[in-house]
Formats: C-alpha cells, sequence, structure tokens
C-alpha cells in the first residue's frame, strides 16, 4: 500500500528473500537515494525471514521521504519464480517458441495464480490462470488451461 504521506522518491529493487546486503546492487541503488543503508537491509531481511528456506525473490517498492526515512511496500515474487518452484524446474526454455520443456497443468496454474492474485490484474480466477499461462509458455511450458 502506497504511503499516506508524500514522498520524493521510490524504486524498485528485487532481492533474494533474507539476504539484502549492504553490496551492490542494494548499496548503490540505497545510496543514490540517500537512504540509511543497513537499516533497509535490517528491515528487508526481517520481513522476508520466514520466506529464505524457499530461496524466493521478492520485490520490494521503497519509498522515499524528504526526511531520507523510507517505506517498504512488499510484492509477492515474480510468476516465473513461482513457476519454476511449482513444477520444481531449475529454469524455462532458452528457445520457448521451438523447445518446449514440459507441460503445466491447470490445477498447477491456479496453485501459482492464488499465491499470486494480489499484484495480478484480474478480476477472477479465470483471467489470473491466462495471465499465469501467458507466462508459462514464454518459459518454453505447453499450459493446459481448459
Amino acid at each position: 500500500m502506497p504511503p499516506k504521506k508524500p514522498f520524493a522518491s521510490k524504486f524498485k529493487i528485487q532481492l533474494k528473500a533474507g539476504a539484502a546486503t549492504p553490496a551492490p546492487p542494494v548499496g548503490p541503488v540505497l545510496g543514490q537515494h540517500g537512504i540509511n543503508i543497513q537499516a533497509f537491509c535490517q528491515e528487508f531481511n526481517d520481513k522476508t525471514q520466514e520466506q529464505k528456506a524457499e530461496g524466493l525473490t521478492i520485490p520490494v517498492i521503497c519509498y522515499v521521504f524528504e526526511d531520507k526515512s523510507f517505506q517498504l511496500e512488499f510484492k509477492t515474487p515474480p510468476a516465473s519464480v513461482l513457476i519454476k518452484k511449482e513444477l520444481g524446474i531449475q529454469k524455462g526454455s532458452g528457445k520457448p517458441n521451438t523447445e518446449k520443456i514440459g507441460k503445466i497443468t491447470r490445477k498447477q496454474l491456479e496453485n501459482v495464480a492464488t499465491k499470486k492474485m494480489v499484484d495480478l490484474n484480474a478480476n477472477d480466477m479465470d483471467a489470473a490462470v491466462r495471465i499465469i499461462a501467458g507466462t508459462a509458455k514464454r518459459m518454453g511450458l505447453d499450459p493446459e488451461i481448459n
């Protein structure tokens, strides 16, 4: 949820859950906005600790205020990360149009869509499944939408 008070700037960054460190790419991004790097890393790591074991990548929007304080808005992991976790695969196809790496069932698409629903622009489960199926197709999977 965006902050109620006006913010000076905002940026998005994706980091492994519970693994934010002052080293690049985090340090330089935070430094150019004047944020306390250690405070950011501490807050990010504390709030993503439970997802650390799963090795998920967590996108976060950081709102920076005039006094250099900040507020974090956590998003759900990218659909491709959730699909890889659901199917237990390492990566998608390098040539998704010609080299298919497998199939993904309607049930698996629904599992991913349920986790991702809060960040999707979809009114119902069918629309959400179609969005996730598009991502799966771009990864070289053959989605079973019916």
